[in-house]
Order: C-alpha cells, then sequence, then structure tokens
C-alpha cells in the first residue's frame, strides 16, 4: 500500500474543517506540511493536526520530493495554477471546489490531467452513498424513463461558515470575508454552494445539454449572487431544477429525481434516501409506497479517503474527476452568462457519465 505523503496548499477555513480532519482518517497517510500566507494559522493548524513543517511559500510544497500528493486548499481564482503545478510536478492532486472561474483554466487542467499518470479528484465528491444508490435505482430501471430532477445546496452564508472556522483556527470574530469580495472570490453563492446542486444533479441523472438561469443578490454584503435558480435540460431528454444561495439559515442539502415507475427523496437531516412508487397502476388515489433505501451496502468514505484508495488503485475517480468537474464549471460558468443576457445558454462539453 502506497504511503501517502501529503502536502497542503493554503491555510485557511476548508483545511481546518475538511482537509486535516478528513486526512488525519486516511491509512497509511502523512501530512508533512502546510503552506499558507498567516503564520498565526499555520501555527495552530500544525500544532492541532500535528503538522511538523510549514512554509509561507507554496512552491516548496511543489518542489518537496518527499511529497507525493497535494491538496489545493487556496481560494477560487488559484485552483487550477497550483493543480497543474502539482500535476507536472508528479503528484497526485486533491483538488477543491469548484475547479475553476474560467472554461480556458478548466480545459488546461483536463489537458494536463489526461497527459499525466496521477491520480486528481475535484471537489464535489460525489461518490457518497445517497448519489450511488440512486445511480443504482436509476440503472436497474426501477425508476423507469427520468423525467426530472431537483436539488439544492444553501446555508445561511459565509460569515456563518466562518464563525465556526474563527473558532478552529483561534481568531477573533472578524467580518473581512473575501467570499464577499468581487476581486478575491470572483463569484458568489453559485459556485460556493450551487456547484453542490449541480453536481448532484450530474452524478444522478448525467450531462447537461442547456441551462436557463436567474442570480440576484437579496441581502448579502456584496456585488455578487447570493442566491440563484436555474432550470437545466439533460442529455437524456429530462429537465432539472437547480437551487441555491447564502440566504437560507435553516440550511437545506437535498435531491429528488422523478421518473416514469417512481422516484428517490433524499434529506440531509438525517442522511436518507427513500424510494417511492404507485401501489396501483389504475387507482391514483391509493397511498404510494415508501422504501427506505439501505445506505449500508455502500462503502462509507470520505471524499480523502476515496482519493487514496484511487491512488492505490492507479485510477481516476470514477465521478469526482477533472472531466466531471469542467462539465459542472462550464454549467457554472453557463448560468452566470444566462442571468446576464436573459436566455437560455447552451453547454459545450460532453460527458459521459453512465
Amino acid at each position: 500500500m502506497e504511503q501517502l505523503k501529503v502536502g497542503i496548499i493554503g491555510a485557511g477555513g476548508i483545511a481546518a474543517k475538511m482537509h486535516l480532519p478528513e486526512l488525519q482518517t486516511v491509512s497509511n497517510c502523512d501530512v508533512l506540511m502546510l503552506a499558507g500566507r498567516k503564520q498565526s494559522r499555520l501555527e495552530v493548524l500544525c500544532r492541532k493536526f500535528n503538522v511538523l513543517e510549514w512554509t509561507h511559500n507554496y512552491q516548496d510544497i511543489i518542489d518537496d520530493e518527499r511529497i507525493n500528493a497535494v491538496a489545493i486548499a487556496l481560494p477560487h481564482p488559484l485552483h487550477v495554477e497550483w493543480g497543474i503545478k502539482a500535476i507536472q510536478a508528479g503528484k497526485h492532486v486533491f483538488m477543491q471546489k469548484p475547479l475553476s472561474t474560467s472554461m480556458d483554466e478548466a480545459d488546461a487542467f483536463v489537458e494536463e490531467t489526461a497527459n499525466h499518470n496521477q491520480t486528481v479528484l475535484a471537489l464535489p465528491y460525489m461518490s457518497n452513498p445517497q448519489v450511488l444508490a440512486t445511480r443504482n435505482y436509476i440503472q436497474d430501471d426501477k425508476l423507469g424513463t427520468i423525467s426530472s430532477a431537483q436539488a439544492r445546496a444553501s446555508h445561511g452564508g459565509p460569515e456563518v461558515y466562518y464563525a465556526g472556522i474563527q473558532q478552529i483556527l483561534e481568531e477573533k470574530p472578524s467580518d473581512d470575508l473575501w467570499f464577499f469580495d468581487a476581486d478575491k472570490a470572483d463569484v458568489g453563492a453559485l459556485f460556493d454552494m450551487g456547484v453542490y446542486a449541480i453536481a448532484n444533479l450530474v452524478g444522478t441523472v448525467g450531462a447537461v445539454k442547456s441551462i436557463t438561469a436567474k442570480l440576484t443578490t437579496v441581502a448579502k454584503p456584496t456585488r455578487l449572487e447570493d442566491t440563484a435558480s436555474m432550470i437545466l435540460e439533460f442529455e437524456n431528454g429530462a429537465l432539472g431544477t437547480a437551487q441555491t444561495g447564502w440566504c437560507d439559515a435553516a440550511r437545506t442539502y437535498e435531491f429528488s429525481v422523478h421518473g416514469t415507475r417512481g422516484k428517490i427523496v433524499s434529506c440531509r437531516q438525517p442522511k436518507l434516501l427513500s424510494y417511492f412508487y404507485p401501489s396501483s397502476d389504475v387507482n391514483e388515489d391509493l397511498p404510494l409506497v415508501e422504501e427506505s433505501i439501505d445506505l449500508s451496502t455502500y462503502p462509507v468514505q470520505n471524499s480523502h479517503q476515496h482519493w487514496a484508495a484511487c491512488i492505490r488503485q492507479g485510477i481516476q475517480p470514477p465521478l469526482s474527476n477533472a472531466a466531471t468537474a469542467r462539465h459542472v464549471t462550464e454549467i457554472l460558468l453557463a448560468a452566470l452568462k444566462s442571468s446576464r443576457e436573459n436566455r437560455t445558454v447552451d453547454i459545450q462539453s460532453r460527458l459521459t457519465i453512465y
């Protein structure tokens, strides 16, 4: 079993909340070095997660020959630049979502991945039990012909998220959030949270052919969007809707898939998946049959465990790979264009998901 020697580029919230805690659960894995701008964060995270080395220079991780795997935990506009550098240095890559805010960058990243043998996992993580079970039900024709699907991923906003992060980082509360800064973040809630809704739809129903979207800013102190709604046309003919935002204090993370024989409905609290189908084909007044889908038969892996398993098998992640991330990126960028130009936008990239 290959020993993973990991370097993390980025010492902010996502490294503190996800990358470092999840990597601690991966067998035969050591985080050797953490790179970031703020020394106070580096010191706190290295102490809390037993990382022995830190640096202010991202290139130090790229150049370190001991490190064979790199997690990119930087703000959106820096993802592809440092992901490509890591791939070119012969390292496996774990790419934070969203992949990019530019199709040129997304295309370059996919091309670089194809030209090298390293394993590249690109979030959002789609090999979770809910998505895998839904895919199996679709493939087994239990839903019939898929007609529509819907997904929503939203929360109370970056300021709520970062209040918890500041506790982990042992920092005083601050209103200085790069998420709201259009020059630093580049994009808003659509790329931050909408990426999850889109990924769930792509992972379960398949590739998207076109999108119509409306974005707006309801309540947050930014000129970026904090709320978005989308209508998607899938390659297989089905229609879908996706919603996202930073103005949902009660938090929502759910999806449903509807077909000519039945439907699947997921919800986050608790993590359940239900299968509904009619008890009669001739009397629609009779109650539906509801079955709770057994998710215990599916592998329970966090995203870093899945990345490590793919590295050790010498494969690319079957769902959360560079090509899927590019397709999701194009959908998100098309949504921005659709809202700006008030029209439906076609998706050019093609993706085989089944």
